[in-house]
């Protein structure tokens, strides 16, 4: 049984192609710079399979383009996706709405449906829409599924969803807390849950996921009860290019004084905040560079970022009432001891201790990293957003 998993963002394509029983991964790639122009110092495609990798160099100007180069290092490594006998095609989808809250076969309804929630997730859906059409087009035979990151936070208790603006518009413009990254949060809750031999349904956890885009979920007997990201994904966390939680007033105020727009303020806090913001560099091992040589802005960033991360944790001890496990995960989480260290510093009397050695050691598996007699553990768990999404298309199909 082989499932592509395909995750198009607006100007990058990622994709497996799994078995998602085994999770044995056949083949995976990055189609990068979509619609921008060739750097040649690096690859437009990399794919990786088993018989190495193979990389593209041309320029890609869409997503129809980028797919059907795929399809091409995909049929000279060995797999040909039109006559491999695919099971399902697992589409990640950014924004499911108040319409989409578990995982859907896709259909031109659907489709036009997933269109249509572009004004809640503008940077997102219309990329995922793109991606969905070119695979429709270059596998017409094949099951597609969407399976969407706003369906595990579908079922927030109405308190932890609503904002406190007039009801009557929030109602007409669908405005509520939807959450993010929760095909994420509910893998990485579910592997907890085999790590430490426990029936999820018996465990409170905090799941801290921070990559690139951030989010923490506070997540109650198996089912979220909160969580960081809201209407769209820029509330919450400091991220990497998003500025997280501001006040609201922030926005009127530019517009007023620094004669923004509307696009104007939209692109700052979404493309121009956060790391990128504060110290010019978006990266963290960049970051973490700048501050050993003493980068004054790289310091305040990533402590802007560590007082954020901290807080919300804070507020998911005091909403849970009893933590069963603290657990970090993608590409800060799973990678930056420093940030794990730094954000459960001093919380030993709470039940929380990181142990160092345990931190900082080169090991890519699920894993411990607080002491064996804490009273509530800390884990690094590696997500596999590729595999869930694979297994709930496969699940649908079957």
């Amino acid at each position: 049984m082989q499932v592509l998993v395909i995750n198009s963002g607006s100007s990058s394509i990622k994709y497996q192609l799994l078995d998602p029983i085994s999770g044995t991964v056949a083949a995976s790639g990055l189609v990068s710079r979509i619609g921008e122009p060739v750097d040649p110092g690096a690859p437009t495609v990399e794919h990786h399979s088993d018989g190495g990798t193979v990389e593209y160099d041309g320029a890609i100007p869409d997503h129809a383009a980028g797919l059907r180069v795929v399809f091409d290092l995909f049929a000279r490594s060995g797999h040909d996706l039109t006559r491999e006998g695919l099971y399902a095609v697992g589409h990640r989808v950014v924004h499911g709405g108040e319409i989409f809250y578990r995982p859907t076969l896709i259909t031109d309804a659907v489709v036009k449906s997933i269109d249509e929630l572009s004004s809640l997730a503008p940077l997102h859906n219309p990329a995922n829409v793109v991606g969905i059409e070119s695979a429709r087009r270059l596998l017409p035979g094949v099951p597609q599924v969407a399976v969407f990151d706003t369906a595990f936070f579908h079922g927030l208790p109405d308190a932890a969803k609503t904002y406190a603006i007039d009801a009557k518009t929030a109602v007409a413009h669908g405005i509520r807390r939807y959450g993010f990254h929760g095909t994420s949060h509910e893998y990485v809750s579910g592997r907890v849950a085999e790590v430490l031999g426990a029936d999820p349904a018996q465990l409170n956890q905090i799941v801290l996921h921070l990559g690139n885009g951030a989010s923490a979920s506070a997540i109650r007997g198996g089912k979220a009860v909160d969580t960081s990201m809201g209407l769209t994904p820029l509330e919450g966390l400091v991220m990497g290019t998003r500025s997280g939680d501001i006040d609201p007033g922030i926005i009127p105020h530019l517009m007023r004084t620094a004669g923004l727009s509307i696009e104007a303020v939209d692109e700052l806090l979404n493309r121009n905040s956060g790391l990128l913001g504060l110290s010019g560099v978006n990266d963290f091992r960049e970051l973490q560079r700048l501050i050993d040589t003493g980068d004054a802005s790289a310091r305040l960033a990533y402590d802007v970022y560590i007082h954020r991360l901290r807080r919300y944790i804070g507020a998911y001890l005091v909403e849970l009432g009893r933590v069963d496990a603290i657990t970090f995960t993608a590409g800060v989480g799973e990678n930056s001891p420093q940030v794990r260290a730094d954000a459960l510093a001093d919380l030993s009397g709470f039940g929380i201790v990181v142990n160092p050695d345990r931190n900082t050691a080169k090991d890519r598996a699920a894993r411990f990293i607080s002491p064996s007699d804490a009273r509530i553990p800390v884990l690094v768990v590696p997500t596999n957003e590729e595999l869930a999404i694979a297994r709930a298309a496969a699940a649908i199909v079957g």
